[in-house]
This record gives structure tokens, C-alpha cells and sequence, in this order.
């Protein structure tokens, strides 16, 4: 007696292919958390690099939000310690750059809180 398997191959994939989709998307999240990070990062070394050349504070953050190109700057926050009033030549500056981002997988979503923030920081020594 042979059976009829017509239907198995579809019923195989109704059943993976939500897990399949489901792992890309996350693969997807995974990359561009990463691009994320790391453009924040080089956004932040090359924007301390102002504060080492003895630019004002507004100059800085106008700076920091031109240069970052990940979305919406208005949501950019741009920390610079000490402020431009008490910073001297050969004291160090600190800029702190966070980003929130946003998560596209259904489950990764809900682990983490709906403002999971990236944040990097650079300093360098003021001239």
C-alpha cells in the first residue's frame, strides 16, 4: 500500500518558516545594532577631536548631530564634560554621544526596555 505524501512538503514549511523568518530579521537587528554602534562611535572620536582644538560646546554638538546619520538627530543626546567655561589647555575632554534604538524582532522587543540606548564616549586632551 503506498500513501500519499503530496502534502508534506508544505506542511514542513508552514511549520519553519516562521522560525526561519523569525531568525533573519534578528540577524538583520543584530547587523544594524552593530553599524549603529559603531558609526556612534566614530562619531563621538571625531567629534572629541573638536573639543581638542578648544571649540565651544555649541560648536561640538552642531558637530555631533550633522555628522550622525542614523534616523531622527533630534533623539542624538550629546554630553561634553567639563563645559567649555572651565575647560583649559592640557585638561582632558569627554564627549558621551547616546542614540536609542529600536528593535524590529517581535520577541528581541520585548526582552529589552522601548528605549534601549547605545551609548560611546571619546576623550582627548584639549591643545
Amino acid at each position: 500500500m503506498k500513501r500519499d505524501e503530496r502534502g508534506q512538503s508544505m506542511v514542513e514549511t508552514a511549520l519553519l518558516l516562521p522560525i526561519f523568518l523569525l531568525i533573519l530579521v534578528g540577524i538583520l537587528d543584530f547587523g544594524r545594532l552593530t553599524y549603529s554602534y559603531a558609526h556612534l562611535h566614530m562619531a563621538a572620536q571625531e567629534t572629541v577631536r573638536l573639543g581638542g582644538l578648544g571649540k565651544k560646546d555649541t560648536a561640538i554638538s552642531s558637530f555631533a548631530h550633522n555628522y550622525v546619520h542614523l534616523g531622527d538627530t533630534t533623539k542624538l543626546q550629546v554630553d561634553i564634560a567639563p563645559k567649555d567655561t572651565v575647560r583649559k589647555s592640557g585638561d582632558y575632554v569627554k564627549v558621551t554621544l547616546r542614540y536609542p534604538f529600536q528593535f524590529y524582532t517581535p520577541f528581541v522587543s520585548k526582552l529589552f526596555p522601548s528605549k534601549f540606548l547605545i551609548e560611546t564616549d571619546s576623550t582627548i586632551r584639549v591643545e
